[in-house]
């Protein structure tokens, strides 16, 4: 396999960004349509492109792409191994399902929408495929900017103080990322991962700036208790941004989390009760936010907190079990929470709110939605045949191995709690009556204006005619879509259970991604 098919992940997303922006400005602005097709269009061939490499990787190759053609140590290296592989191609999937999603809303009439969506997708793939954690920190950057204008696009009181607040936690985490980079480099000599493998084991003081660099991640990946922007910032942006953030910022966290350990860490056991104490503390509280949030929206991205406590799990462990039942949960964890997103973001912009209090009976209003919900509810908590449940069980199983049973007991006990506040949701939105004598619909917000893109014109413009209509099917589907491979995974989870046990036994072994990094 070519590596160079590894430069068409960064390069097609920021040069499509780049000509939709440029003929924006040359002829005033582009057609919502040609975005959506260059967008959708892009980003499907990076889908396809991510399962070529995943399907490479599975072989036993290692891609490795060295721009400029400078020795490895000095290049800026690509390289694909079947864990980033299989990251890129569940992000790359959840980027065209978040595209259309936002086609559906409206909210990708803003001509920016589109270009920063790309390149947002750009820093991603980058972050996922650089072995330089020097070039990790740019790629991340790159991230930055888009983010911040999609998180405060519409304006307002709210999305702006969301947007100062996220944009005052990222630049703080990678001034430590960035030093942690130096401190690593002044010590070692080198950021390349593939030199940099097993020196945290050997010297204290790598050891010691691995740390900051870790630390930084965990703040991106918003580990408790570093974790109190996401609920807030990811809450207060449009419905489509929040489903798009969900699968892509806080997950680069996460790998870079799990990558920096396996490669700088070797694995090594001394540091993993730190992990473990993360990991279980983000579970808990994440989960008791959820509880407690009365708009659905921040009950989901509460839980989003609580989620990554399971992935950090499975590294906590370690283990190749661990490891791959990490890997596993992190795949249908993106789908299953991008759905619930998807139809927290169709109720907020067909009936104008999200609050518990003023919705209801939609479950005979709209069955597709609340069977949509269902399913991504439950398997979420873990319910079997779905996919969660083979995750969590796997998750529990490897913790039981190796005789951590309380850690076990608390995937149990974390589960419990978010079955509680999923039925929260659920009586609250689909199976209790309406208020207000049985008034499905509380209408828009009173500050919507109907003249406006975006995610509330369409409640807006109805309620302007007086009449209620359904939901549209292209609200429903791209959740409908993610739910329904929820089911798939559950019920055939045999083939991604050997992929996440491949990408397992590349973090407990990682010597064929060194030497793939390593050898000219």
């Amino acid at each position: 396999m070519s590596g160079g098919l590894l430069a068409l992940p960064v390069v097609a997303p920021l040069t499509a960004a780049g000509l939709l922006v440029l003929l924006g400005s040359r002829r005033g602005a582009t057609s919502p349509v040609l975005r959506r097709v260059v967008g959708g269009g892009v980003s499907t061939g990076v889908l396809v492109l991510g399962a070529v490499l995943l399907a490479g990787t599975m072989d036993g190759q290692r891609p490795v792409l060295r721009l400029g053609g400078w020795l490895p140590g000095i290049a800026i290296t690509l390289v694909a191994d079947v864990f980033s592989a299989l990251v890129l191609t569940v992000t790359a999937l959840l980027v065209v399902a978040s595209l259309a999603f936002a086609a559906a809303t409206g909210e990708d009439e803003e001509p920016f929408f589109v270009p920063s969506a790309l390149v947002l997708s750009t820093g991603v793939y980058g972050a996922l495929l650089t072995a330089d954690l020097f070039n990790l920190f740019v790629f991340v950057e790159v991230m930055l900017v888009p983010s911040y204008v999609l998180l405060t696009a519409g304006g307002g009181r709210r999305r702006l103080a969301a947007g100062r607040l996220y944009v005052t936690v990222s630049l703080l985490a990678s001034t430590v990322f960035l030093a942690g980079v130096g401190l690593l480099y002044g010590v070692t000599g080198t950021v390349d991962l593939g030199r940099l493998a097993g020196v945290a084991v050997e010297s204290p003081a790598a050891a010691v700036a691995g740390a900051v660099i870790l630390l930084a991640m965990a703040v991106k990946a918003a580990v408790v208790p570093l974790h109190s922007w996401l609920p807030g910032a990811y809450s207060a942006t449009g419905p489509a941004v929040t489903v798009l953030f969900s699968g892509l910022l806080t997950k680069v966290g996460v790998y870079a989390l799990i990558r920096v350990y396996s490669v700088v860490y070797d694995g090594d056991p001394r540091y993993l009760w730190v992990v473990m104490a993360a990991a279980l503390l983000t579970m808990v509280v994440g989960v008791l936010g959820a509880v407690g949030e009365k708009a659905v929206r921040p009950v989901l991205t509460s839980h989003m907190v609580s989620q990554i406590g399971y992935v950090l799990f499975g590294l906590a462990l370690s283990t190749r079990a661990g490891l791959a039942a990490a890997a596993f949960f992190l795949v249908q964890y993106v789908l299953v929470k991008a759905a619930l997103l998807m139809v927290a973001g169709a109720v907020e912009v067909r009936y104008g709110t999200g609050e518990l209090a003023r919705l209801g009976g939609l479950m005979r209003r709209e069955p597709v939605l609340a069977v949509t919900f269902a399913v991504s509810a439950l398997a979420l908590v873990g319910i079997p045949p779905l996919s969660g449940f083979v995750a969590k069980l796997g998750l529990a199983t490897a913790a039981v191995a190796e005789q951590q049973y309380l850690p076990a007991a608390v995937v149990v006990g974390v589960s419990l709690l978010t079955l509680t506040s999923m039925l929260k949701v659920w009586n609250a939105v689909f199976w209790q009556s309406p208020p207000e004598g049985g008034r499905p619909d509380p209408g828009p917000p009173l500050d919507a204006d109907p003249h406006r893109p975006g995610p509330h014109a369409e409640a807006v413009r109805t309620a302007a005619i007086g009449v209620r209509a359904r939901l549209r099917p292209a609200l429903a589907a791209p959740a409908l879509l993610l739910a329904g491979l929820s089911v798939v995974l559950g019920l055939w989870a045999e083939p991604l259970l050997a992929v996440a046990a491949a990408a397992a036994d590349g973090l407990v072994d990682t010597a064929a991604y060194v030497d793939a990094v390593m050898t000219p």
